[in-house]
């Protein structure tokens, strides 16, 4: 098979993917909230007391009473004209609200990705090189305890410690409070995101160390290795020559994999940090049944995680030699 043949079958087959994808998804969403227990009205009017009218004009508004299958059917239709629909906490379109929120978002989800990428790179060469030392089992033992520690929990602790005792931080948002829009500068805005990233990513420095870790403990013991120190290679130099090159791409490969665990982390810091990204809004739509934001944020998520996933396949497919190199022998 030549080469365009191969790439324009590998683009088929991931458009496919992702309109499968997006139509199981957007349908399963869908039908979960309409079976929710919440009540959209009572959960926005919260402790408000209104008159039957009122409530009536809430419902219809809300379209309490219209069938499941005719508002998916509705919704969809919007959808394939590019209408997301109108957000009903926010009074504005779904599309709009993703952008402002989704923009917040990126900001703390790429630092941390980054971060806990390089660290838990960096962590896991560092212990595979001292396999069986005190080194390496510290650092296997710190990686354990990042992987059985909740999220917010870890939030909440840092929020406790470095912003309400110690006073490093703000306690929260994404900017200082009282100050407008026009007057935040860009160090306002780093300040208050270290913290949450420097949660976000301490949490995702587990996976990528160890898996990292035990490749490089694979790479050391191969026979070109073992001929590589009969030369006389030895010590870090044999490490950057030979090691970190072959589990490099694996471990960026992984990395691109954790995208949906990224994702899921921002939305319970925000919640902890107070910081008005996608996560804050996805717990505010599932709260008060906001459908059309939900069901935007559920969309544009699964986008994003299929992108992820994307990328890390074109990596295994097109740049990773040692994948082509197995396929030519089979």
């Amino acid at each position: 098979m030549s080469e365009n043949a191969k790439i324009s079958g590998f683009i088929g087959k991931k458009i496919l993917r992702l309109i499968s994808l997006l139509l199981i998804v957007s349908f399963v969403s869908f039908m979960l909230i309409q079976y929710s227990p919440i009540d959209p009205v009572r959960a926005y009017l919260g402790e408000m007391a209104v008159s039957a009218e009122h409530k009536a004009q809430l419902e219809e508004y809300w379209g309490v009473n219209t069938p499941p299958e005719e508002k998916f059917l509705n919704w969809a239709g919007n959808l394939f004209r590019g209408d997301f629909g109108v957000s009903l906490i926010y009074r504005m379109p779904v599309i709009d609200v993703i952008k402002e929120r989704f923009t917040a978002s990126l900001a703390l989800m790429a630092s941390s990705w980054l971060i806990s990428g390089v660290l838990g790179f960096i962590l896991g060469i560092a212990s595979g090189m001292h396999k069986g030392t005190l080194f390496d089992r510290a650092i296997k033992t710190y990686c354990y305890i990042l992987t059985a520690t909740p999220t917010f929990w870890l939030a909440l602790v840092f929020l406790m410690i470095f912003s309400v005792q110690l006073g490093w931080f703000p306690i929260g948002l994404s900017v200082p409070i009282g100050v407008t829009a026009e007057n935040v500068t860009f160090f306002d805005r780093i300040e208050h995101l270290i913290l949450p990233a420097l949660t976000l990513s301490l949490l995702g420095v587990a996976q990528i160390a160890m898996f990292t870790r035990e490749k490089l403990v694979e790479v050391m013991s191969s026979d070109y290795i073992l001929f590589a120190k009969a030369r006389g290679e030895k010590g870090l130099d044999l490490v950057l020559r030979h090691g970190v090159r072959n589990v490099a791409l694996p471990a960026i490969t992984l990395q691109f994999l954790s995208f949906s665990e990224l994702f899921g982390g921002t939305v319970l810091v925000e919640q902890v940090f107070s910081y008005p990204g996608i996560g804050q809004a996805t717990v505010a739509a599932g709260l008060r049944s906001d459908v059309p934001l939900l069901l935007g944020i559920v969309l544009v998520s699964a986008v994003f995680v299929f992108f992820g996933n994307l990328i890390a396949d074109i990596i295994y497919e097109f740049i990773d030699p040692r994948i082509k190199q197995q396929e030519a022998t089979i």
